[in-house]
């Protein structure tokens, strides 16, 4: 009689034995990457980043405008972790406007409402009366390698109130996802300067695109932090519940052979 139950328990269990299988096949296959709006950089957990500081020259607001201090629209800065930043900002078609530049915000100097002492990555001006025309960008950084987060601060020069927005592609040069922020600007030097990053799932992001809603004035951003890629050590929760399965099947086959001699 125990070696007929074990016969018929043994024709049930093959196929169930199966699809246990299948589903902890489909439970191995990863979820949706998705990508975050993350507005403080404390919540990014970056473990790199770029201070614009180390790309040149910083433009003085004293005395007339060394032209050493000018950037290109095009060029690459390096981040404190060694990691490779493709700058891109396009040239503006309103004469007189300066070329980009990176200046300190200070006060006497440059006031803002970044963090006292932050140096600022600028699309550049033409001075005059607020509000001064400026290059609106977009400030586009890309990366030598893809990153899991990034994100900086923003503000637009002489507007008050405007609307940022961040976006992030992938190396295919494919929207990965793009968000957008009521920001304000001042001179109080508050560190109130809206931040914008993304955080991806994936460690997708290889391009960033920071701009604004206000396209005859200037922007600026501080320092970018950056979180890169994940460790590959770790496995998925995904992937941890489908090994999980797996043992339970093993466990669950072990116990009917036992049982069946």
């Amino acid at each position: 009689m125990v070696k007929e139950m074990g016969q018929f328990t043994s024709r049930r269990f093959v196929p169930s034995l199966l699809t246990g299988a299948a589903l902890a096949m489909g439970v191995l296959i990863p979820s949706a990457e998705a990508a975050s709006f993350v507005t403080e950089r404390i919540a990014l957990g970056a473990n790199d980043r770029l201070d614009w500081s180390s790309v040149g020259p910083v433009f003085s607001p004293f005395g007339p405008p060394d032209p050493a201090v000018f950037l290109p629209s095009s060029f690459t800065a390096v981040s404190e972790g060694g990691r490779a930043v493709q700058v891109n900002i396009p040239p503006t078609t309103t004469p007189g406007v300066f070329p980009p530049f990176v200046f300190q915000t200070t006060d006497p100097g440059i006031p803002t409402n970044f963090g006292d002492g932050d140096f600022i990555l600028f699309t550049g001006l033409l001075p005059g009366p607020p509000p001064a025309p400026g290059n609106p960008g977009p400030i586009t950084l890309s990366f030598a390698e893809p990153v899991a987060g990034a994100g900086a601060q923003l503000a637009v020069d002489d507007i008050f109130d405007f609307t940022a927005t961040v976006a992030a592609f992938d190396e295919n040069d494919q929207l990965i996802d793009s968000f957008s922020t009521p920001g304000t600007s001042s001179v109080v030097l508050d560190n109130s300067a809206v931040f914008l990053g993304i955080a991806d799932d994936g460690a997708r992001i290889a391009k960033l695109q920071f701009s604004a809603s206000v396209p005859t004035s200037a922007i600026g951003i501080n320092q970018l932090s950056l979180l890169t890629a994940r460790s590959a050590d770790v496995p998925e929760p995904s992937v941890l519940i489908g090994l999980g399965v797996l043992v339970g099947l093993g466990f669950q086959r072990k116990r009917f052979t036992a049982d069946r001699d």
